[in-house]
Parts: C-alpha cells; structure tokens; sequence
C-alpha cells in the first residue's frame, strides 16, 4: 500500500510541475502570449532611404516576447523582400505595409492594435 501512493504522489508532483510561472495556468491553457499579443501597439511605417527607395519600418513588437529574427525571415519570405532585424525593429524592402498588417493580423495579432502609417 505505501508504494502505491508514493507513485501516486510522485505523478500528483510532475503533473504539477507544468504550470506555467506567469499566470498560474498550466501549460497547455497558458495565455500569456495571447495577452503579450494583445498589448503591443505595432506601427508600420514607410520611410524613404537613400537614392529615394522604399522601406516599410515595423516597431512596437516586444522583444522580450517576440523573436524579431524568426519572425522577421518570416515576414521577408510571405512579403517576397529582403530586409533585417535590429535595434527592436523589422526593416524591410519596398513598400510591404498591407501585406506586413495581413500577416501579422493571420499571427494572432489584434487588428486594432496595428497602425498604418
């Protein structure tokens, strides 16, 4: 009878151990990137560069939350475009802004949260 329960207790234990560490929810309920989503305020902009080419400029993305380079390879290969990920924001080649807002909104992102500019 005692090593019955210890098994019990042990598998009582790792069920326990995938909460996750933010909202309390276990793991596979966890909305704590939804919620991360749900804040950020994200601005595409065009800026025109040297010798007057087009370039969309995306900010606004956490970088704590997001992976600016997974997600900027992303954005790069759906929008056909080179471009890079630095100092907290995602440069990329021409203008991309609809395309950039389509992608982000299929991520999961809010539509009012995304401003054109």
């Amino acid at each position: 009878m005692k090593i019955l329960y210890t098994a019990i207790l042990i598998d009582s234990l790792s069920i326990m151990a995938d909460i996750c560490p933010i909202c309390g929810l276990p793991k596979d309920l966890c909305v704590c990137g939804e919620i991360g989503k749900e804040q950020q305020r994200i601005r595409i902009r065009l800026e025109t560069r040297k010798f007057g080419r087009p370039t969309t400029i995306v900010d606004g993305l956490n970088n704590k939350d997001t992976d600016l380079v997974g997600l900027s390879h992303k954005l790069k290969s759906f929008c056909a475009c080179g471009g890079t990920a630095k100092n907290g924001q995602i440069v990329l080649q021409g203008d991309q802004r609809e395309k950039v807002r389509q992608y982000l909104i299929k991520l999961g992102y809010p539509e009012q949260n995304i401003e054109l500019q």
